[in-house]
């Protein structure tokens, strides 16, 4: 019986390939987001979000996405793809692979303030030059890229590179606190005003634009003040959340937006929020907010914030051991700025109390950042480590249900005890559920053959291995 094959299961099988090709991270930003459209004579057509996601995929995955589809459709099989284009009247447009084969605004930053009142000068000053109000310190050569980063950082560049060229207007970054927003938003202007020296850039924060406006309601000068700032070519509003119920603020800023976007200048917006869970934001704005693209920052995986806190110690000037910033970037994990706050404060306190920088010193600063550090090194501890890089919950790993998911952490996690404690495979079946030594020693073997075959899979088992050895070489540990 020949089955006929449809778009949907020929792309869920594509994914099930993918998925053990590339990392977690990046395979929930650049596959996760796409939708197969149809299947017609060997072409699998995909619809991408946007245009610089499809050059992305063309970059950087074509070798992958060849191997997934001929896997699928044979030799003569070949992938299209279609491009939402969410700001125009007609709703996408088709770019085709046909096979596998291998403005420019000259108008100077410099204003007479007789006619345009700058809030960013004292009033009467004629000719003056604004100041982009942009950190010189952050820049894209010291924005550590990593997979939790790397689209956001990508579509900044290229933004960088041609203000109000690309199809990133707006261009709104998001994510938690201390994941580097304001870093990347900076380095923005800061290429710009290098590369394009009759470019007025300004970077202003929310809380600024809306006392601005306070001030010029007060004196009578909304017009001035919305005239001002229709002649930046690239306007940088940091935490655009906080313009929620706000509504005179947001009708204001609604027209800067619309003059400015209309007239070919850029757009950059920060959020913790991605645009559409902003609450109390007119939907008018939220819709504007769209036009462009949308680019999360996570938080950053063990290898970025390594090179992050290298970066930082580089720019200090100071050398630490390797345990050292290894156990620094295994307990903080969520924020780069703590990253750089345990840094400043190893310094000090090794310079105050004229203490080395060891182990002993470093966690004793990190217990001012992260609680509850001590633990002692068991299986259950294993187990815990396990399941939280796997995301199930701990007690499963003792139960009997057989998904799969929970099948591997509980596995691997008798791997880790096998190989890390002094425990006997009696034991270690006793804190699984009072399993035999037989299921360790078969668990043990799957685990390995795992390692042996799927190179994801034994990425992940280096990091963990690496996390709990660090753990045991703690004083406290």
């Amino acid at each position: 019986m020949i089955m006929i094959k449809d778009h949907t299961t020929v792309w869920g099988n594509c994914l099930q390939t993918i998925r053990r090709n590339v990392n977690t991270q990046s395979f929930k930003t650049w596959f996760e987001p796409i939708r197969p459209v149809r299947l017609e004579n060997n072409a699998l057509t995909i619809q991408v979000p946007n245009k610089f996601f499809y050059e992305w995929l063309e970059e950087h995955y074509v070798s992958l996405l060849k191997m997934t589809i001929r896997k699928e459709l044979g030799d003569k099989g070949r992938l299209e793809y279609q491009i939402l284009m969410e700001n125009a009247s007609d709703n996408s447009r088709n770019t085709s692979r046909t096979d596998f084969s291998d403005r420019d605004d000259n108008t100077p930053g410099v204003f007479d303030t007789d006619n345009i009142k700058n809030p960013f000068v004292i009033p009467g000053i004629r000719k003056v030059k604004i100041d982009p109000q942009l950190n010189s310190n952050y820049t894209f050569d010291n924005f550590i890229e990593g997979d939790c980063n790397r689209l956001a950082r990508s579509a900044g560049l290229a933004v960088a590179n041609k203000p109000g060229g690309t199809a990133f207007n707006p261009l709104v970054i998001f994510g938690s606190v201390g994941l580097g927003k304001t870093h990347l938003a900076h380095a923005i202007g800061n290429k710009v005003l290098k590369d394009n020296a009759n470019k007025t850039v300004l970077y202003v924060s929310t809380e600024k634009f809306t006392n601005q406006i306070i001030q010029s309601i007060k004196n009578n000068a909304v017009g001035d003040f919305v005239n001002f700032y229709q002649l930046i070519d690239v306007l940088i509003v940091d935490d655009i959340q906080f313009l929620e119920n706000k509504p005179k603020t947001q009708e204001i800023f609604f027209h800067i937006f619309n003059q400015l976007h209309q007239n070919g200048k850029q757009i950059v917006l920060t959020s913790d929020r991605a645009p559409k869970d902003l609450a109390g934001m007119e939907e008018r704005l939220i819709s504007r907010f769209k036009w462009g693209l949308s680019a999360d920052l996570q938080a950053p995986d063990f290898e970025t914030r390594l090179a992050i806190l290298e970066s930082k110690m580089n720019q200090e000037g100071v050398e630490l051991s390797q345990d050292v910033t290894e156990f620094i970037c295994y307990n903080i994990k969520n924020n780069i700025r703590e990253l750089e706050g345990v840094l400043i404060s190893l310094i000090a306190q090794s310079s105050l109390n004229r203490r080395e920088i060891d182990l002993m010193l470093t966690k004793e600063v990190i217990k001012n950042f992260v609680s509850n550090i001590n633990k002692e090194m068991t299986v259950d501890f294993i187990q815990k480590l396990v399941a939280e890089h796997f995301n199930v919950p701990v007690e499963k790993l003792a139960g009997k249900t057989r998904k799969r998911s929970i099948v591997i952490a509980r596995q691997l996690s008798m791997y880790l005890a096998k190989n890390l404690t002094n425990h006997s495979l009696k034991s270690i079946g006793d804190n699984f559920g009072g399993r035999d030594h037989s299921t360790v020693i078969y668990s043990c073997k799957t685990v390995q053959d795992l390692l042996d075959t799927d190179t994801l899979f034994k990425d992940n088992v280096i990091e963990l291995e690496k996390k709990i050895r660090l753990s045991l070489n703690s004083p406290d540990f």
